[in-house]
């Protein structure tokens, strides 16, 4: 899953930085890195840019840039989410 789809109030933890030379530099200055937790707090009117939070600051990125960063969703406990029909067993 990618940041762009993850909801207002979500939490996930990055799994992997996409783009390349000067935007995925620039993705990770900004402390978009693996294995970062990071909180949707709310999403533009039109739906676009979105507000995260991650390492105790708020910061603001464009969807399209949202998309290039994996990340795996997290429940508000900050546990990992069960899988979609639940564990077989």
């Amino acid at each position: 899953m990618t940041l762009d789809k993850l909801s207002a109030g979500s939490v996930g933890v990055i799994t992997a930085v996409g783009g390349e030379g000067a935007l995925r530099c620039r993705l990770l200055d900004m402390g978009l890195i693996p294995r970062t937790k990071v909180k949707v707090v709310k999403t533009a009117p039109m739906g676009d840019p979105v507000e995260i939070r991650l390492r105790d600051y708020a910061l603001t990125i464009r969807l399209a840039d949202a998309a290039l960063i994996k990340v795996r969703p997290l429940n508000g406990d900050g546990e990992e989410k069960e899988p979609v029909g639940g564990a077989a067993t």
